[in-house]
């Protein structure tokens, strides 16, 4: 199968910028996959949708504001302020760091990504905020131009990280994060800290529509997978059998895997909230078709000709060209006939991506 057949063509105007002021605003195309039929419908109407003792599963990861800019250090270098961090090393020139994932938490060492990617080597140190506050040193690096850095102990990294961290908006926003990103680039149920994305199916939910949903006897329950870049990163292969997923780390309780099984032995529809919670439920039931609890990292590769052993539904928001993300997608709804509902997405004027509208496959 060829990435190629997962492309689609997308005005670069459809890419929301900014979120609605309203979650539940949003648009949703809803999708039949037996008939292929299209209706286009609001979010607001997704509690109607669902059935009476169907299981909605939600993605509880919160992000992190992993974004952070400062200033690296070279020693010898000209100093740029009377006021050196450290009296051996002098600052030179502005960096931007991405956390990805926490490697160690003694030492407290995390994999990232740097820019200027190629300047920046092992050993050197680098600076965050207007006193240096936070403090980390280069100790090694990946394959793939990544960075593995050890930040100083003696502060309180996740208050000093929450001040001066930054939302890590996706590539195609074009714009700098601003103060209400921090609210609106979260799900209003996200709980267990971990992410660099947002789990965007999810950001449609406000209370009310949760309430709303209980009213009409749908039963939720929540797991955790905490969305890593891998899960973004361009294929860069050209079939699709060939490439491979980075792993992410999640948790299934004890309490959610046995809410899921019951759900699937009475015959009760599995409604997935996102791929990311596809992704989990569906690796953690590879083995027996019956959802196991527990953490791990998940590498699960959807795509067309994949035998979904768990989930009935999905939620989704529309995503990138030839991405996981739309193979997925595919794999559940038919490529055809996504692909179709992406071309109707398009000239009914959808908005897309990360803060855009969202589909439902059902």
């Amino acid at each position: 199968m060829l990435v190629a057949e997962f492309n689609y063509s997308l005005p670069a105007e459809l890419i929301a910028q900014e979120s609605l002021p309203d979650r539940a605003a949003s648009r949703l195309l809803r999708l039949e996959r037996s008939s292929g039929t299209l209706q286009d419908r609001g979010f607001r109407e997704f509690p109607e949708m669902l059935r009476s003792g169907d299981l909605v599963v939600f993605n509880n990861t919160k992000v992190l504001p992993a974004r952070l800019y400062g200033q690296r250090s070279v020693a010898g270098a000209r100093p740029v302020s009377a006021q050196n961090p450290a009296a051996k090393d002098f600052l030179k020139g502005r960096v931007e760091v991405l956390l990805t994932r926490q490697v160690s938490q003694g030492p407290n060492e995390w994999e990232c990504l740097v820019r200027p990617g190629r300047k920046i080597g092992i050993g050197e140190k680098l600076f965050f905020g207007e006193s240096a506050e936070l403090r980390a040193e280069v100790v090694e690096r990946g394959s793939f131009g990544e960075r593995r850095i050890r930040f100083d102990s003696g502060v309180d990294f996740w208050k000093t990280l929450d001040r001066l961290g930054h939302v890590p908006l996706p590539p195609y926003i074009d714009r700098a994060d601003q103060p209400g990103d921090r609210e609106r680039y979260q799900t209003v149920y996200a709980r267990e800290r971990g992410s660099v994305a947002a789990p965007t199916a999810g950001l449609h939910f406000t209370p009310e529509v949760l309430e709303r949903m209980h009213e009409r006897g749908v039963e939720t329950t929540e797991i955790t997978l905490h969305v890593g870049l891998g899960t973004f990163q361009p294929v860069r292969v050209d079939r699709v059998e060939d490439h491979r997923l980075h792993r992410e780390p999640y948790l299934i309780s004890w309490e959610a895997a046995e809410k899921i099984n019951r759900a699937l032995e009475a015959g009760r529809r599995i409604v997935a909230v996102g791929t990311t919670t596809v992704r989990t439920l569906e690796y953690a039931a590879r083995h027996t078709g019956r959802v196991e609890a527990g953490g791990g990292e998940a590498d699960i590769f959807i795509y067309p000709g994949y035998r979904f052993r768990v989930v009935g539904a999905l939620l989704t928001n529309f995503h990138l060209p030839q991405s996981t993300l739309l193979m997925l997608v595919c794999a559940f709804g038919g490529k055809e006939r996504v692909l179709e509902a992406y071309k109707h997405a398009v000239s009914a004027k959808y908005r897309f991506y990360s803060y855009g509208d969202c589909m439902f496959v059902e």
